[in-house]
């Protein structure tokens, strides 16, 4: 067997909801300067909900961590992001299909239009897959409305993760999973999946004692804090892998600050892969191969069509909103004005219509605009992925 280079990963849940998440913007500087900072090959950050901490996080990681991508989802985006120290080939994203209740707006797991990311990244031109999830958080254990979510959702991973491996060295898993050691949830993951952990002992990753967001109440309750934060992994085929570091990078306060980083603690796993001394079969069905000569000119057009489209959604949002200001209008005016005699009837089902004229035009320039929004944008930007690839292996083959 010969080995390659070793992978450190770190996985945080940088807790960055705006305007809720406490202290959310010194947090956000003190973690990005930690990883840029830090000997880190693979970063998966979850909860990172503002756009703006994103572009700031991969702005201060660009020397160490210079390539990097965020899954758009939903409503608001998935939270989800992996920084690479190695080029990234391929993404991809997967929604669940179920992810709470959209009536339960103070949860906000379906806003969020949850899933598993994943970002196939090309080390000593050997591909690892690296997944990334946020499963359905459990807000009450003793009577948990969203357990059956939970499970369906780990199951969904294992398969999405089984179905995608093809002939990837590794496959590693990192994430807040919102389940504990010996959960269904967690077992069910494991199993299917055939994934192994990179830490055999209950590592407290969130409402830890030692952590400063962790409200006393909860440290009363649960003293040993619980572990739902992961770094799993699996080896590919006829491949060896072995953990030769595990630990919490920043249990630590913020320096110069008596806060931690998040109310969850990151976690870092260094794992060692050898490789059989026989090539590994082609790797061509998931690695990109340009073969054919149009297709960096089709995924240009479809670049193109897609940016038109995100522009013309900005303009449909103008246009929805000014609609439903309009309407809105119009219905403050019939709910002030006094019907004829005999037309009370007619003026009831007439601000009925109106309201859900009014409703319908603020989904669409909100909801609905923002999904459709996440949704093209998502693609577009693993367009962007796939083209950069194609062009460099038409630079390579012209070199040639």
């Amino acid at each position: 067997m010969i080995s390659i280079v070793e992978l450190s990963i770190l996985t945080l849940n940088i807790w960055g909801i705006p305007f809720i998440s406490k202290d959310r913007s010194l947090r956000v500087n003190a973690i990005s300067k930690q990883l840029a900072d830090g000997d880190y090959d693979v970063v998966s950050l979850q909860e990172v909900w503002s756009n703006d901490d994103f572009e700031y996080i991969r702005k201060v990681t660009q020397k160490s961590l210079p390539f990097s991508h965020y899954f758009h989802s939903g409503v608001v985006g998935s939270g989800l992001c992996i920084l690479s120290k190695y080029p990234i080939t391929m993404t991809l994203f997967h929604s669940w299909s179920v992810n709470g209740y959209v009536h339960r707006i103070q949860h906000g797991d379906w806003f969020g239009g949850k899933g598993v990311g994943l970002c196939q990244i090309m080390v000593q031109k050997q591909p690892i897959n690296i997944y990334i999830a946020h499963l359905h958080a459990e807000y009450d254990r003793d009577c948990d409305d969203y357990k059956a979510h939970r499970v369906i959702q780990s199951f969904d991973t294992a398969q999405f993760i089984e179905s995608t491996r093809g002939e990837s060295i590794l496959q590693v898993l990192a994430g807040d999973l919102n389940t504990e050691p010996g959960d269904l949830a967690h077992r069910l993951l494991l199993s299917t999946a055939k994934l192994t952990e990179t830490c055999d002992n209950s590592v407290p990753t969130c409402d830890n004692p030692t952590n400063s967001y962790t409200p006393q109440s909860t440290i009363d309750s649960l003293p040993n804090g619980k572990r739902i934060d992961y770094i799993l992994y699996r080896p590919g085929r006829d491949c060896q892998a072995n953990v030769l570091d595990y630990k919490l990078p920043l249990s630590h306060s913020i320096p110069d600050h008596p806060i931690s980083f998040s109310d969850h603690e990151a976690v870092y796993s260094r794992i060692r892969i050898t490789l059989p001394q026989s090539p590994l079969p082609d790797s061509s069905n998931i690695t990109f191969k340009n073969e054919d000569n149009g297709l960096v000119t089709a995924l240009n057009e479809a670049i193109d069509i897609c940016r038109d489209n995100l522009e013309k959604l900005r303009s449909h949002k103008t246009i929805y909103f000014t609609m439903a200001l309009a309407v809105m209008m119009t219905l403050f005016y019939l709910i002030d004005m006094v019907p004829p005699y005999g037309l009370q009837t007619m003026f009831t089902v007439l601000r009925v219509i109106v309201s859900g004229l009014a409703l319908f035009f603020l989904f669409m320039a909100t909801l609905w605009n923002s999904m459709e929004a996440n949704g093209i944008l998502a693609g577009k930007l693993a367009m962007e992925i796939s083209l950069r690839n194609a062009e460099s292996e038409k630079a390579i083959d012209r070199s040639l």
